[in-house]
């Protein structure tokens, strides 16, 4: 297994300043002297995407039932890229262009560990899909425009604030994100753009300190492109990634002075099921101490495939305990996931 977290410490060191991105996120929004802040035109291929989960949904309650966010079209047959908390769990999804027209679209892949989400329309809801970019070459301090389907803000310019890795609460890591600054309120799905309008990356959060530096610097963070390219295929024909599964817990963790701290098991989810609840410490993973999200998820993603047992040590009511949870696959405990 290769060490990413060498690679995410050579990202911090090699960081611009807080000076530096402050000077360059106020040169983007007034003084936009590259192409990328020049264009203002809003694209054709992003789309307006309005989605209904179904009935009794899981994700309701964290996603909600009815969500609204950006698609960005990338294929002259109708594919129409966005981010997967959107489509989780979809009944219906409508998407406009901007000329108004309004198309049916419906889930085509969903991929937990990057991020995207895959939806199919109509042929006919663009002639101008936006081209894949190579997101390698985004370095920070460059000026980029932030896509939105109108309602949403159309097209701002926006600086690169930093590329580092980037852990969430709900068992996602990736490496090498792109943070944006100044934020962006109605980010979801939006499109990163470069200076010739290819496809960088797609919007995923607003984040309140996007150099990870302990002072406030808000912005947004994006999904790299380049985590599309190599399942893309994959998400077309088979609606995921056909390399095997990570094991997931169902468990939401916050680190709080060098310690996981359990916030939330989902319910009858494989944390749940093994007993694990708010408020415990989750110490290593199979043997392996961890004191990080990034070592926690490492190892645990480390120890098999899902479906795969998994033994954490954990505080749990002041004494330290083994329990043994049975992982599964993230994208089964949504089902139906998928409507075609």
């Amino acid at each position: 297994m290769s060490n990413p977290t060498s690679k995410f410490a050579g990202n911090l060191l090699n960081s611009p300043t807080f000076f530096s991105v402050a000077l360059s996120t106020w040169r983007a929004v007034n003084a936009p002297y590259t192409q990328a802040g020049r264009d203002e035109t809003l694209p054709s291929g992003i789309v307006k995407l309005s989605i209904k989960a179904i009935k009794g949904a899981r994700s309701a309650d964290t996603l909600g039932a009815e969500r609204e966010g950006t698609g960005v079209v990338i294929d002259a047959s109708g594919l129409i890229l966005t981010v997967g908390y959107l489509v989780i769990e979809a009944g219906s999804i409508l998407a406009m262009a901007p000329d108004g027209r309004v198309h049916p679209a419906t889930v085509l892949g969903f991929d937990h560990a990057s991020g995207f989400g895959l939806l199919r329309a109509s042929p006919g809801i663009t002639t101008q899909p936006l081209k894949l970019g190579d997101s390698s070459q985004l370095q920070a301090l460059q000026t980029v425009r932030i896509a939105a389907h109108e309602a949403a803000g159309g097209v701002t310019p926006a600086c690169v604030s930093v590329r580092r890795r980037f852990t969430g609460w709900w068992e996602y890591m990736i490496d090498d994100a792109i943070f944006t600054a100044p934020p962006r309120g109605e980010h979801s799905g939006a499109a990163l753009l470069g200076d010739d309008g290819s496809l960088l990356g797609i919007a995923s959060l607003w984040v309140s300190d996007t150099l990870a530096s302990g002072v406030a610097f808000p912005g947004n963070m994006f999904i790299p492109i380049n985590l599309l390219k190599p399942i893309l295929a994959d998400l077309i024909e088979h609606g995921r990634r056909q390399s095997a599964s990570r094991p997931w817990l169902g468990i939401y963790t916050e680190e709080i002075e060098s310690h996981v701290v359990v916030t939330r098991t989902l319910a009858d989810g494989p944390a749940d099921r093994s007993g694990i609840k708010r408020g415990d410490i989750i110490l290593g993973v199979a043997g392996h101490s961890i004191g990080t999200q990034s070592e926690f998820y490492e190892r645990l993603w480390a120890s098999g495939e899902a479906g795969d047992d998994v033994t954490l040590h954990v505080l749990h009511e002041k004494k330290v305990k083994h329990f043994v949870v049975y992982s599964a696959d993230r994208t089964d405990y949504f089902k139906p996931w998928m409507v075609r």
